[in-house]
């Protein structure tokens, strides 16, 4: 469930090819040159993942196989390069690693992606006779991402070795998703443009006989339709059935609804139009009605008479996508709904005014007295914001959340505020790497950077609970 939707900072004017501060640029720039003088054409990988929703970079690869004579190597100073200027940069890195020939130690990199729910193995040092140096550190631009730059190499009359240089989302915040996303099951629905935005409630039963029996106010949540489009997910050990059933503007439930099998690891898509309904035809083939494993009875499958989709009430209280008052999984008292109300629009109100005051920073003839002024409102705005956040935290704690699904809520929460920092502060980076910018400028972004390590330590803290 969002809680708050931060919309990312577009405004910013920015060289998109400006090199961020605070990377290993010494370690960068040897492997570089190691690269460009010995790097074989043959066995290279190169490789970038973005996330489908954002389109952020979520992980990148270059991997470039190296082969030279010893004596070469030797006299272009590149070995003695590498052993000075790895440990030149280490004070920037949070893992470093130095493997001498002859140890028993191997090595591999986890390579997270896909907002978690990906992840493969990048095997660095494989043999106890090659010499690795490694080092990984927070990508200055985003710190949900780490940077590993490694070289590994075997020394005989001739060197054979191996560079990478892989960015993927850091393993310690999203191997607790990866590890949940085996037990995911997830809808993802539209509704067709020709019928209005809806709610659905969805079920979920262990049986076809505890379906049949299911109670009308039994569901597990409530779901909005937000520009035609809807999704549930839950956490399931087995497999189970479930119903998804529409509301109508008076509050009575539709005479008809959508059966269906819930199973963990899968996603069901659909499309949900007036009177029927489409198919996830390949899900049902392989896991669902068709594939003989279905929990539904035949009377079941049979399928709908009807769906009537309904229209949102304009008066209704939001947080989020979430109805506050339909919705079961997410039930705060009437005192915590009076107190989220006003801190939830004030700090979407300074959302705004910080957008604005980066808008005010693009505008023709800012005095460099004005712009250090900007930004110094840009820190304070943000401190307050902070506050915000801080505020709805704490009333957030006090609500009352199933197990299973608070680990995802908090997820989310902490997700939509760190982006909206992260695009500040790449779009911060972009700016003092292009021009001369007034001191104040370098202040907001070591706020913003503090802000972003202090939202970081409490997703992380929260997720392990």
């Amino acid at each position: 469930m969002l809680l708050i939707a931060c919309s990312a900072i577009t405004t910013i004017s920015a060289d998109p090819s400006a090199a961020p501060k605070k990377k290993p640029e010494s370690v960068i720039f040897t492997l570089n040159a190691i690269i460009q003088k010995f790097g074989l054409n043959e066995g290279q990988v190169y490789s970038v993942n973005r996330n489908p929703n954002t389109g952020i970079i979520e992980s990148s690869t270059k991997i470039v196989p190296f082969h030279c004579k010893a004596n070469h190597m030797q006299n272009d100073n590149v070995l003695n390069a590498v052993a000075i200027n790895f440990p030149k940069d280490e004070p920037l890195a949070y893992q470093f690693l130095h493997v001498q020939p002859g140890s028993n130690e191997m090595f591999s990199l986890k390579v997270i992606s896909n907002d978690g729910t990906s992840q493969s193995t990048q095997r660095i040092r494989t043999n106890k006779n090659q010499e690795m140096w490694l080092m990984c550190c927070k990508n200055p631009e985003n710190p949900q991402l780490r940077d590993a730059y490694a070289i590994v190499w075997e020394h005989t009359d001739e060197i054979d070795g191996t560079i990478y240089m892989i960015s993927s989302l850091r393993p310690d915040i999203y191997t607790k998703n990866l590890e949940t996303s085996k037990r995911t099951f997830k809808i993802e629905g539209r509704v067709d443009a020709n019928i209005k935005d809806s709610l659905y409630n969805i079920y979920i039963a262990e049986s076809a006989e505890a379906l049949e029996a299911i109670g009308d106010d039994d569901y597990v949540a409530c779901v909005p339709v937000i520009n035609k489009r809807f999704e549930f997910q839950t956490e399931l050990d087995r497999p189970m059935v479930g119903r998804l059933r529409c509301i109508f503007p008076d509050g009575k439930l539709c005479s008809a609804w959508i059966n269906l099998d819930f199973v963990p690891g899968e996603t069901y898509r659909i499309t949900v139009h007036n009177g029927y309904y489409d198919e996830d035809r390949d899900f049902e083939r392989r896991v669902g009605r068709n594939s003989g494993r279905s929990l539904l009875n035949d009377r079941q499958k049979r399928g709908i008479d009807d769906v009537v989709p309904i229209e949102l009430s304009d008066n209704a209280t939001y947080i989020g996508p979430v109805k506050v008052e339909d919705s079961p999984s997410f039930k705060p008292s009437e005192v915590q709904k009076m107190q989220l109300k006003p801190i939830m629009e004030l700090a979407e109100m300074k959302i705004e005014e910080i957008k604005s005051l980066y808008q005010r920073l693009d505008a023709k003839n800012v005095s460099w007295a004005n712009k250090g002024a900007i930004f110094d409102n840009i820190t304070k705005k943000n401190k307050e914001l902070d506050k915000q956040f801080q505020d709805v935290i704490k009333v957030v704690k006090g609500i009352k959340m199933p197990k299973n699904e608070e680990s995802q809520a908090w997820s989310e929460l902490y997700k939509e505020i760190l982006e909206f920092y992260t695009e500040q502060n790449k779009g911060l980076t972009r700016m003092l790497g292009q021009a001369q910018l007034p001191k104040s400028a370098q202040k907001t972004q070591e706020t913003i950077n503090k802000l972003i390590q202090k939202y970081m330590n409490e997703m992380s803290k929260m997720l392990m609970q």
